[in-house]
This record gives structure tokens, sequence and C-alpha cells, in this order.
């Protein structure tokens, strides 16, 4: 791999920025399956679609089954699950993009490996804490049931643990709160990261 050297083009990521009209940024939604991270993102998205930001949703559902179709649920498949996301959500902040991703990302050495692949700057996470009890009575995708029968192997909350962050920049308890809450929450904690630099 010595003989591969980064190649330098014309346009950076400031241009880019400076055209989008907000800086580029990685949000990092980590939580239990069910605990409201893809309805999140989708209407954080929406909402700086209206307010005429750049930004891209990457999805852990939508992911695996395009460029992460080969990966299973060990946990090296998972670490490499979080490896691609986090290197395709560097690109898109690159190019002056917020990007969302939405991803269980269980273990804490994985989502340090995506902050540092993106650059702690860069790196917004945001914790969507709910309980498991709840994530199991909401269970749209009844994954929680076929887990609980030993149906699903290595099933996030039940079969497979879940580490809490330790230092996200943003917890959101949506048992507590709303989604129109939550997204207001999120908006405004990130507000100061996405301004143009001066």
């Amino acid at each position: 791999m010595s003989h591969l050297i980064p190649q330098a083009f014309t346009i950076n990521q400031t241009d880019y920025e400076k055209r989008n009209g907000n800086r580029g940024l990685v949000i990092w939604l980590t939580g239990l399956s069910g605990s409201g991270k893809s309805t999140i993102a989708n209407e954080l998205n929406t909402r700086l679609f209206h307010q005429n930001k750049h930004s891209v949703i990457l999805d852990g559902d939508n992911t695996r089954l395009g460029i992460n179709h080969d990966l299973g649920f060990s946990a090296a498949d998972r670490t490499e699950n979080n490896r691609r996301v986090a290197e395709i959500a560097k690109l898109f902040m690159e190019s002056g993009s917020i990007a969302i991703c939405s991803f269980i990302s269980p273990f804490q050495k994985d989502r340090e490996l995506s902050k540092q692949l993106i650059g702690e700057e860069n790196y917004f996470e945001v914790f969507v804490d709910c309980s498991l009890e709840m994530c199991e009575k909401r269970d749209v995708k009844g994954m929680y049931k076929q887990a609980r029968k030993g149906e699903l192997e290595s099933f996030t909350g039940i079969s497979s643990p879940y580490e809490t962050p330790l230092n996200p920049q943003l917890i959101i308890h949506t048992e507590q709160l709303n989604l129109q809450q939550c997204v207001d929450l999120l908006l405004e904690s990130i507000s100061e990261r996405i301004k143009l630099r001066k």
C-alpha cells in the first residue's frame, strides 16, 4: 500500500461549503433498534432540506442492503460495517454536506474508530436513548420477538450487548420527547457547527 498517494484536487472542502451555505458535518445517531434513530434522521434531513442545507442520510438497513450486503453481524463484521460507513460519511462531509448516520453501532471502540476516521471536529455523536422495554414495545420490524425466540443471532440488546456512549455530544430521550422536540433539540445543538467559517 506504500505506493498509494492521496490525490489533491482543485476544489476543496471550504469551496464546497461556501457554495452550499453550510459547513460539512457528520451526525452519528447511535442507539438500540426501535429507539427512534431513523425517524429522527428522516425528520432532521427534511428540516435541513427546507432550510436549503445540503444533507444526506446513511441508514443502517439501507447500507446493509447495498454496499454492506456482504457483512453479517459478528463483532468483526459490525466493525467493518461502521468503518465503511464512516469512510462514506467523511466523503460527504468533505464535499460540504451534513451526513446523518443512523446506525445501532453498539460498540464503543467502533464509534471511536468512526470519530478518528472522520475527525473529532467534524463528528457529532448523538445517543438516542430509549429503554429496551420501550424498544421492544415499539418493535416495528418484529425483530425483538424473533430474537427472543432465538431466530436472530447476535441481536443487539438481547443476545449481543449495547455499550452506552461514554461522551456523546448530545443525548436525546425519545421516551420523554416527541419527534418535533427531538429534532428541535438536535438542530439547536448543531447550529454553530454547520455555520460557515468567517
